[in-house]
Protein backbone atom coordinates (compact mmCIF):
# COMPACT_ATOMS: atom_id res chain seq x y z
CA UNK A 1 0.00 0.00 0.00
CA UNK A 2 1.32 3.42 -0.96
CA UNK A 3 1.69 6.21 1.60
CA UNK A 4 -1.30 8.24 0.44
CA UNK A 5 -3.46 5.13 0.22
CA UNK A 6 -2.62 4.29 3.83
CA UNK A 7 -3.37 7.81 4.99
CA UNK A 8 -6.71 7.79 3.18
CA UNK A 9 -7.50 4.45 4.82
CA UNK A 10 -6.69 5.99 8.21
CA UNK A 11 -9.14 8.82 7.52
CA UNK A 12 -11.79 6.30 6.50
CA UNK A 13 -11.34 4.47 9.80
CA UNK A 14 -11.75 7.69 11.74
CA UNK A 15 -14.95 8.47 9.82
CA UNK A 16 -16.29 5.02 10.68
CA UNK A 17 -15.16 4.80 14.31
CA UNK A 18 -14.55 8.37 15.47
CA UNK A 19 -11.03 7.65 16.71
CA UNK A 20 -7.99 5.45 16.08
CA UNK A 21 -4.96 4.37 18.09
CA UNK A 22 -1.33 4.14 17.01
CA UNK A 23 -0.86 0.47 18.05
CA UNK A 24 -4.02 -0.64 16.21
CA UNK A 25 -3.04 1.19 13.03
CA UNK A 26 0.49 -0.18 13.21
CA UNK A 27 -0.85 -3.74 13.38
CA UNK A 28 -3.51 -3.16 10.73
CA UNK A 29 -1.12 -1.72 8.14
CA UNK A 30 1.95 -3.73 9.19
CA UNK A 31 4.16 -0.66 9.61
CA UNK A 32 6.00 0.75 12.61
CA UNK A 33 4.37 2.99 15.19
CA UNK A 34 6.86 5.70 14.21
CA UNK A 35 5.47 5.58 10.66
CA UNK A 36 1.89 5.79 11.93
CA UNK A 37 2.71 8.79 14.12
CA UNK A 38 4.21 10.51 11.09
CA UNK A 39 1.04 9.75 9.12
CA UNK A 40 -1.18 11.16 11.86
CA UNK A 41 0.95 14.27 12.22
CA UNK A 42 0.86 14.90 8.46
CA UNK A 43 -2.92 14.50 8.38
CA UNK A 44 -3.31 16.74 11.43
CA UNK A 45 -1.25 19.47 9.76
CA UNK A 46 -3.68 19.35 6.85
CA UNK A 47 -6.60 19.77 9.25
CA UNK A 48 -8.01 16.31 8.49
CA UNK A 49 -7.86 14.94 12.03
CA UNK A 50 -6.91 15.93 15.57
CA UNK A 51 -4.01 14.27 17.37
CA UNK A 52 -4.72 12.84 20.83
CA UNK A 53 -2.72 10.92 23.39
CA UNK A 54 -1.82 7.67 21.59
CA UNK A 55 -3.87 8.23 18.47
CA UNK A 56 -6.24 10.62 16.74
CA UNK A 57 -9.89 11.61 16.55
CA UNK A 58 -12.16 13.10 13.95
CA UNK A 59 -11.47 16.69 12.94
CA UNK A 60 -15.01 17.55 14.03
CA UNK A 61 -13.70 17.39 17.60
CA UNK A 62 -11.59 20.40 16.73
CA UNK A 63 -14.72 22.43 17.38
CA UNK A 64 -13.88 22.92 21.04
CA UNK A 65 -17.52 22.98 22.03
CA UNK A 66 -19.95 20.52 20.51
CA UNK A 67 -23.69 20.91 21.14
CA UNK A 68 -25.18 18.77 23.89
CA UNK A 69 -27.25 16.86 21.35
CA UNK A 70 -24.12 15.91 19.41
CA UNK A 71 -22.22 14.95 22.54
CA UNK A 72 -25.05 12.74 23.77
CA UNK A 73 -24.70 10.64 20.61
CA UNK A 74 -21.01 9.91 21.18
CA UNK A 75 -19.61 6.95 23.16
CA UNK A 76 -23.07 6.05 24.50
CA UNK A 77 -22.24 2.62 26.04
CA UNK A 78 -19.16 4.04 27.77
CA UNK A 79 -21.09 7.00 29.17
CA UNK A 80 -23.84 4.75 30.47
CA UNK A 81 -21.31 2.59 32.35
CA UNK A 82 -19.59 5.68 33.72
CA UNK A 83 -22.96 7.18 34.67
CA UNK A 84 -23.99 4.06 36.57
CA UNK A 85 -20.67 3.95 38.43
CA UNK A 86 -20.98 7.62 39.36
CA UNK A 87 -24.56 7.22 40.58
CA UNK A 88 -23.49 4.29 42.76
CA UNK A 89 -21.38 6.75 44.78
CA UNK A 90 -24.41 8.88 45.67
CA UNK A 91 -26.38 8.01 48.80
CA UNK A 92 -29.89 8.97 49.84
CA UNK A 93 -30.04 12.29 51.67
CA UNK A 94 -26.95 13.82 50.07
CA UNK A 95 -26.53 17.09 48.21
CA UNK A 96 -24.63 16.65 44.95
CA UNK A 97 -23.72 18.75 41.92
CA UNK A 98 -23.98 17.63 38.29
CA UNK A 99 -22.60 19.88 35.57
CA UNK A 100 -23.95 20.32 32.04
CA UNK A 101 -21.84 17.60 30.42
CA UNK A 102 -23.42 14.67 28.62
CA UNK A 103 -21.65 12.24 30.96
CA UNK A 104 -23.04 13.98 34.05
CA UNK A 105 -26.45 13.60 32.41
CA UNK A 106 -25.76 9.86 32.28
CA UNK A 107 -25.20 9.98 36.05
CA UNK A 108 -28.55 11.74 36.48
CA UNK A 109 -30.33 9.03 34.53
CA UNK A 110 -29.28 6.49 37.16
CA UNK A 111 -30.45 8.53 40.17
CA UNK A 112 -34.20 8.26 39.85
CA UNK A 113 -34.62 5.78 42.71
CA UNK A 114 -32.79 7.99 45.25
CA UNK A 115 -34.68 9.42 48.22
CA UNK A 116 -34.32 12.81 49.87
CA UNK A 117 -31.65 13.85 47.35
CA UNK A 118 -30.72 17.47 46.71
CA UNK A 119 -29.41 17.87 43.17
CA UNK A 120 -27.63 21.12 42.31
CA UNK A 121 -27.13 21.69 38.59
CA UNK A 122 -26.83 24.43 35.99
CA UNK A 123 -28.09 22.05 33.30
CA UNK A 124 -31.68 22.45 32.14
CA UNK A 125 -31.53 18.96 30.64
CA UNK A 126 -30.48 17.38 33.94
CA UNK A 127 -33.25 19.31 35.71
CA UNK A 128 -35.79 18.13 33.14
CA UNK A 129 -34.63 14.53 33.68
CA UNK A 130 -35.78 14.86 37.31
CA UNK A 131 -39.31 16.07 36.56
CA UNK A 132 -41.96 14.17 38.46
CA UNK A 133 -39.53 12.76 41.04
CA UNK A 134 -40.78 14.08 44.37
CA UNK A 135 -37.88 12.60 46.34
CA UNK A 136 -35.33 14.68 44.41
CA UNK A 137 -35.07 18.41 45.01
CA UNK A 138 -33.46 20.25 42.10
CA UNK A 139 -31.61 23.50 42.84
CA UNK A 140 -30.46 25.73 39.99
CA UNK A 141 -28.43 28.94 40.03
CA UNK A 142 -29.59 31.90 38.03
CA UNK A 143 -27.77 32.99 34.92
CA UNK A 144 -27.90 33.37 31.16
CA UNK A 145 -29.01 30.55 28.89
CA UNK A 146 -26.13 28.96 26.99
CA UNK A 147 -27.81 27.39 23.98
CA UNK A 148 -25.19 24.84 22.95
CA UNK A 149 -24.98 23.20 26.37
CA UNK A 150 -28.59 24.00 27.38
CA UNK A 151 -27.32 25.38 30.67
CA UNK A 152 -27.29 28.53 32.76
CA UNK A 153 -23.98 30.37 32.92
CA UNK A 154 -22.65 33.50 34.59
CA UNK A 155 -21.79 34.43 38.18
CA UNK A 156 -25.22 35.73 39.21
CA UNK A 157 -26.43 32.64 41.07
CA UNK A 158 -23.20 31.32 42.52
CA UNK A 159 -23.50 33.17 45.84
CA UNK A 160 -26.92 31.55 46.33
CA UNK A 161 -25.30 28.09 46.17
CA UNK A 162 -22.87 28.82 48.99
CA UNK A 163 -25.58 27.94 51.54
CA UNK A 164 -25.53 24.30 50.42
CA UNK A 165 -23.10 21.69 51.73
CA UNK A 166 -22.45 19.90 48.46
CA UNK A 167 -20.98 16.51 49.30
CA UNK A 168 -19.98 15.38 45.81
CA UNK A 169 -19.59 17.17 42.49
CA UNK A 170 -19.59 15.36 39.15
CA UNK A 171 -17.79 17.13 36.34
CA UNK A 172 -17.33 16.31 32.68
CA UNK A 173 -14.45 17.74 30.68
CA UNK A 174 -13.39 18.53 27.14
CA UNK A 175 -9.98 17.23 28.10
CA UNK A 176 -7.92 15.76 30.92
CA UNK A 177 -4.14 16.10 30.93
CA UNK A 178 -1.29 16.13 33.41
CA UNK A 179 -0.22 19.70 32.66
CA UNK A 180 -3.54 21.46 32.06
CA UNK A 181 -5.68 19.38 34.42
CA UNK A 182 -9.36 19.55 33.55
CA UNK A 183 -10.29 21.79 30.63
CA UNK A 184 -13.47 22.88 28.91
CA UNK A 185 -14.28 24.19 25.45
CA UNK A 186 -16.23 27.16 26.82
CA UNK A 187 -14.81 29.90 29.02
CA UNK A 188 -18.22 30.70 30.62
CA UNK A 189 -18.78 27.01 31.43
CA UNK A 190 -15.29 26.83 32.94
CA UNK A 191 -16.13 29.79 35.18
CA UNK A 192 -19.13 27.94 36.61
CA UNK A 193 -17.20 24.69 37.01
CA UNK A 194 -14.26 26.42 38.68
CA UNK A 195 -16.56 27.93 41.30
CA UNK A 196 -18.37 24.64 41.93
CA UNK A 197 -15.11 22.74 42.33
CA UNK A 198 -14.43 25.05 45.26
CA UNK A 199 -17.86 24.37 46.78
CA UNK A 200 -17.84 20.58 46.48
CA UNK A 201 -16.31 18.48 49.27
CA UNK A 202 -15.41 15.68 46.82
CA UNK A 203 -14.65 16.30 43.13
CA UNK A 204 -15.39 13.40 40.77
CA UNK A 205 -14.59 13.58 37.06
CA UNK A 206 -16.73 11.53 34.68
CA UNK A 207 -14.94 11.29 31.33
CA UNK A 208 -14.73 8.69 28.58
CA UNK A 209 -11.41 7.62 27.08
CA UNK A 210 -11.55 10.15 24.22
CA UNK A 211 -11.01 12.98 26.73
CA UNK A 212 -7.63 11.75 27.98
CA UNK A 213 -4.66 13.76 26.73
CA UNK A 214 -6.80 16.52 25.21
CA UNK A 215 -6.63 20.19 26.19
CA UNK A 216 -9.53 22.62 25.81
CA UNK A 217 -9.74 26.41 25.78
CA UNK A 218 -9.62 27.01 29.53
CA UNK A 219 -8.71 25.03 32.65
CA UNK A 220 -11.19 24.81 35.49
CA UNK A 221 -9.34 22.52 37.92
CA UNK A 222 -5.91 21.05 38.49
CA UNK A 223 -5.47 17.35 39.13
CA UNK A 224 -4.56 18.20 42.73
CA UNK A 225 -8.19 19.29 43.20
CA UNK A 226 -9.63 16.02 41.87
CA UNK A 227 -10.46 13.06 44.10
CA UNK A 228 -11.69 10.49 41.59
CA UNK A 229 -11.85 9.99 37.82
CA UNK A 230 -14.38 7.51 36.44
CA UNK A 231 -13.57 6.44 32.89
CA UNK A 232 -13.92 3.50 30.50
CA UNK A 233 -11.55 0.65 29.71
CA UNK A 234 -10.12 2.33 26.61
CA UNK A 235 -8.37 5.05 28.63
CA UNK A 236 -4.60 5.11 27.86
CA UNK A 237 -2.90 2.93 30.53
CA UNK A 238 0.28 5.00 30.81
CA UNK A 239 -1.63 8.25 31.31
CA UNK A 240 -3.96 6.53 33.79
CA UNK A 241 -0.85 5.41 35.69
CA UNK A 242 0.47 8.98 35.77
CA UNK A 243 -2.82 10.32 37.13
CA UNK A 244 -2.90 7.62 39.80
CA UNK A 245 0.70 8.44 40.71
CA UNK A 246 -0.45 12.03 41.24
CA UNK A 247 -2.76 10.77 43.99
CA UNK A 248 -6.03 10.64 42.06
CA UNK A 249 -8.21 7.54 42.26
CA UNK A 250 -9.05 6.24 38.76
CA UNK A 251 -12.06 3.92 38.45
CA UNK A 252 -12.26 2.04 35.14
CA UNK A 253 -15.62 0.60 34.07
Amino acid sequence: MYLEERRQAILNLIVDHGRVSVPDLSARFDVSEVTIRADLQALAERGLLVRTYGGAISATYNLQELSLLQRRQQHIPEKQRIGAAGAALIADGEAVFLDSSSTALAVAQHLKSRRDLTLVTNSLVVAQEMLGLAEITVVMPGGTLHHDTVSLIGPDGLAFLEQYHIRKGFFGAYGLSMDAGLTDGSAPESEIKRALVELCHTVIVVADAAKWGRVGVTSYAGLSEVDTVITDDQAPPDLVAQVRAAGVEVVIV
